[in-house]
Order: C-alpha cells, then sequence, then structure tokens
C-alpha cells in the first residue's frame, strides 16, 4: 500500500529469500507449519490505520453497551450454551478488507468480527522474523497501541494465566495435533508454559475436570479455549466426550458464548461507514433490487462455509431458517498487493485484548491474509504465490 516500501521489496525479492523465510518460521516448530505463508507482509499508512481503529471503536461502543447481551441472547445456538459466562470476552479479532471505494479510493471494509482468539503466539514469532525479511523500517511495527514483542506476550500471559499455576491452565482443541493452526498451539505451549489437550482427553468427575498431565491426574481450573463448538458438531467418529454446557468448576478465557455474541450476529447492530450494511435475513422487509451487490452467510458456520456469493432470489427463497442467516452488502476488494503475475487482496485482522479490570479491549497487534481467489481463504486460492499468511506493518 506504500508504492516506495512495495517497490523495494519486489525488487530486492528472490525465491531463495523466501524458502530461507519460510523455513525459518517452521524451525519454530518443524513440521508443524500446515498453511501457505505468503512472500510478502503488507504496510499500512497511518491514515488507514486510523480508519480501522475509529471503526473498531465504533463496534466496541455497542460491545459495551448494556444492552448488548440482551441484543446477543438469540445469537447462541440452545445447545451449546456454555455456564457462567465472563463480563466480557478477552480476545477480540476485526477482519478488515482492503477495500476500493466509489471514489475509487482504497478504505477498510469490516468482513467479520470473532469473540475468539486466532494466532495469538505464533504471530508474535512470525512477525519478528518477516521483519528481518522484509528488511522493515524502524518507523513500522505490527503491534499497535505501544505494545512490542515482549509486553504484547506478558499481556497475553496476564490474561490467559495470571496468577495462577500453569498446570492448572489447558489450551482446549478437538485433535490439535490434526488442526492446520497448530503450530500456534506449540507456540502458545511455550510462551504460557500450558499444555493442549484434546476435548477428547478431558476427565469429568462431578463438576470438575481433570487431564493427564505426564501420567498425573491435575485439576483444570482455567480453559484457553480454542474449541469451536460449530467445527466440533460436524465432526465424525468423536464417540462419547464431555459434554461441556454442564456446570463444571472451570474458568473459561475466553468464554464460548463470546464467539457467537461477537460475531456476524452482530454485525446488523453497527452503523459505521466502514461496515457493510448487513439485515437479518428474516427482519428484512424487501428484498434488495440489486442481489448482486450482496452476499448470503449463514450466522452459525465456520472459515466461510456456506457463505452464498452471487446471491439469487432463488437462494433466499431456498433459506428454511431465515433468522439464522444474514444478507450483507458485498465489499469490493481491491487489487493492491503488486505481485510477479496479478496482483493480490488483502485482510488485516486486528487482535483486541481485554484484561479484566479494563473498561475496554486495546488494540495489540495483527495477522495478515493474501489472496487472489473469490474468497480469502486456502480453497480459494489453491497452486497460486503470493498468497496466504501474513502480517501487517503499521506506519508509526
Amino acid at each position: 500500500m506504500i508504492k516506495e516500501l512495495r517497490q523495494q521489496f519486489n525488487n530486492s525479492f528472490s525465491k531463495e529469500k523466501y524458502e530461507a523465510y519460510v523455513k525459518q518460521i517452521d524451525s519454530l516448530h518443524p513440521g508443524a507449519l500446515d498453511f501457505r505463508n505468503a512472500e510478502t507482509p503488507i504496510f499500512i499508512p497511518k491514515d488507514f490505520t486510523k480508519k480501522m481503529l475509529d471503526a473498531c471503536e465504533d463496534i466496541i461502543d455497542v460491545i459495551t453497551d448494556e444492552k448488548f447481551i440482551a441484543l446477543t441472547e438469540r445469537g447462541i445456538p440452545k445447545d451449546i450454551k456454555i455456564p457462567n459466562q465472563k463480563t466480557h470476552s478477552h480476545f477480540i479479532a476485526f477482519d478488515f478488507g482492503i477495500c476500493q471505494n466509489d471514489s475509487g479510493g482504497l478504505e477498510p471494509q469490516l468482513i467479520e468480527m470473532q469473540g475468539f482468539p486466532t494466532l495469538f503466539a505464533f504471530q508474535a514469532f512470525h512477525s519478528q522474523i518477516t521483519a528481518a525479511y522484509a528488511n522493515v523500517p524502524a518507523n513500522f511495527s505490527p503491534y499497535l497501541n505501544g505494545y512490542d514483542k515482549a509486553s504484547y506476550l506478558q499481556l497475553f500471559k496476564e490474561i490467559v494465566v495470571g496468577d495462577m499455576d500453569p498446570e492448572h491452565v489447558i489450551l482446549l482443541e478437538i485433535f490439535p495435533e490434526q488442526q492446520k493452526t497448530r503450530i500456534d498451539f506449540y507456540c502458545t505451549e511455550e510462551v504460557l508454559g500450558i499444555k493442549t489437550v484434546c476435548l477428547t482427553k478431558l476427565i469429568a468427575e462431578g463438576n470438575k475436570l481433570f487431564y493427564d498431565n505426564n501420567g498425573i491426574k491435575t485439576p483444570i481450573k482455567r480453559i484457553y479455549n480454542r474449541l469451536i463448538f460449530d467445527d466440533l458438531q460436524k465432526q465424525e467418529g468423536l464417540g462419547e466426550v464431555i459434554d461441556l454446557t454442564k456446570d463444571y468448576e472451570v474458568e473459561w478465557v475466553p468464554h464460548p458464548n463470546w464467539f457467537y455474541r461477537i460475531s456476524k450476529f452482530t454485525l446488523p447492530f453497527i452503523n459505521n461507514i466502514y461496515v457493510p450494511k448487513t439485515y437479518f435475513l428474516n427482519e428484512l422487509k424487501q428484498v434488495p433490487a440489486d442481489l448482486e451487490n450482496y452476499v448470503l452467510k449463514p450466522l452459525f458456520s465456520f472459515a466461510g462455509m456456506g457463505v452464498v456469493i452471487d446471491v439469487t432470489q432463488q437462494d433466499i427463497d431456498d433459506v428454511k431458517d431465515p433468522e439464522n442467516w444474514i444478507l450483507q452488502r458485498k465489499v469490493q476488494y481491491a487489487d493492491v498487493i503488486e505481485t510477479p503475475d496479478i496482483p493480490a487482496k488483502a485482510e488485516i485482522r486486528l487482535f483486541y485484548f481485554w484484561k479484566d479490570g479494563w473498561a475496554r479491549p486495546k488494540a495489540v497487534h495483527n495477522l495478515s491474509r493474501l489472496s487472489k481467489g473469490k474468497m480469502i481463504g486456502t480453497r480459494y486460492n489453491k497452486d497460486k504465490e503470493w498468497v496466504g499468511g501474513t502480517v501487517a506493518f503499521f506506519e508509526t
């Protein structure tokens, strides 16, 4: 996005440098890097960063409003509502596309948000390696609000572990060794000193949970939750697993209910120029005449599953549960990143951390993704180069 830096990077790029870079990332935890790492980071000017952060503050105003809990109660599927919800989500991720507006300029547009963690630990190492690889100038940082690697990881540890003995804190996933993001689990173990535990390995006795910690049955007092219940319900051959909707004596960071409260479900309540107009399908008074300019999305899905990009009236008529779908104004991703063949589109995920005692969450770090397909994501970018996961560096 900053022409001079883009030209400098592209002119100095070589496949040999890139291969060495990916090898260095993989060496963090050999064999665990299971998603494509893009050839380039993104360089973000101050004014664009400010637009994203200002939009997030408007969204946070809605999230912190006293009416928000009541507004979003229906957003949590009844069969997976978990007891003992905290007053806030400890983590929020806001995904912004770099888009082209009507006058041809660039602007952020919110694509999605989640009251849920993402690759928090991995990105601390990834962004450091990327800064050296890309020779990023000193006045650019992947961090926000004055954070750096040390203070960011310290805050992460304070939120997840706090003053608790790490052996009583676990990262919870389903079949973690099979997840494409597992490199982040291993980085998290390294940073926080906690263990990753599969849902199938949890032990329940009464209202208490335990795990096998090197042969010792160890009480679980806090769960760093990476388990996506939408994804869990699609798993086959699980056998009997613990019902987490029961009232166990355990703290959640973040609590699973926030995954649904702060999500696609929240979008219709937001009024900001950088948030596409969104409607609950069952509350739509009139179907827009220009349906080609909208996207149809199921509320309860993960990783873009079920999204209808080229919407027709028939698609809308076929929906049997319109209360569980949204119709969202399409955004025009800009072909903004120059590459050796065709330009790439880009999306920036801002990390917000919300420590207990804070009135509001704070922006701290990011990850970014490049795409040359219709949507951001692996299935739309097979056999392409200069696509995949990366990091944005913000002008300071």
